[in-house]
């Protein structure tokens, strides 16, 4: 795994006109359901960040193809999920694993719709929740605020760390380029934060 990592990123590092299809492959592959549970996107956005640090590729443009790729992967789960519900009971995989898609719908009906944003950082049930999302008929525009909203965090932080890496390796460290994904993090994080607050809210006076 260590020696195709490094050649990943070596042929990424000599071909930089295509890591954005390379991150946006990544992104998409560990959204979908049962795949996303094979791909290892996290050490692959790791590694990119680390070339972003260093120079070589631009934040921006990554952090757009990360989102683009998270946000069609999650949608096409939930595209499943709420289409062809008997495809669980059909799929191999499903009758092998029982337990994941449980794991997900118990983490589903625990958060809500906060299951879509907390599940992209839990490994696991990363791939799953999203599919399940469609089973339990939740509402598409509810869960593609959810999904576009955490798509925007989720990206930069995870690319964030290996920047802070690849950053740290230069000839001259330059902090201020983290100061954007950092910010913006913490501000769509506050933005979720108040969007679900208000969720909460409109439910709750429906239900008076």
């Amino acid at each position: 795994m260590t020696e195709w990592f490094t050649e990943l990123l070596g042929w990424i590092e000599g071909n930089p006109s295509y890591a954005g299809w390379v991150v946006f492959s990544v992104a998409l592959a560990e959204s979908l359901a049962i795949v996303g549970v094979l791909v290892p996107g996290v050490i692959i956005l790791f590694g990119a960040g680390t070339l972003i640090g260093a120079g070589i590729l631009d934040f921006w443009s990554m952090c757009a193809w990360a989102v683009a790729g998270a946000i069609i992967g999650d949608g096409l789960s939930f595209w499943l999920g709420h289409h062809f519900e008997y495809l669980t009971e059909r799929w191999r995989w499903f009758r092998l694993h029982p337990d994941h898609l449980q794991r997900g719908v118990d983490f589903f009906r625990k958060y809500g719709d906060l299951s879509i944003a907390l599940g992209r950082f839990f490994g696991p049930i990363r791939a799953i929740v999203p599919l399940v999302a469609g089973l339990m008929r939740m509402s598409p525009r509810r869960f593609y605020t959810a999904n576009v909203l955490s798509a925007l965090v989720w990206a930069p932080a995870y690319l964030l760390p290996g920047m802070l890496l690849g950053n740290l390796g230069g000839d001259s460290a330059n902090w201020e380029q983290l100061l954007f994904p950092a910010g913006g993090i913490a501000l769509i994080v506050v933005a979720w934060w108040l969007f679900h607050r208000y969720e909460q809210r409109r439910v709750r006076s429906g239900q008076d």
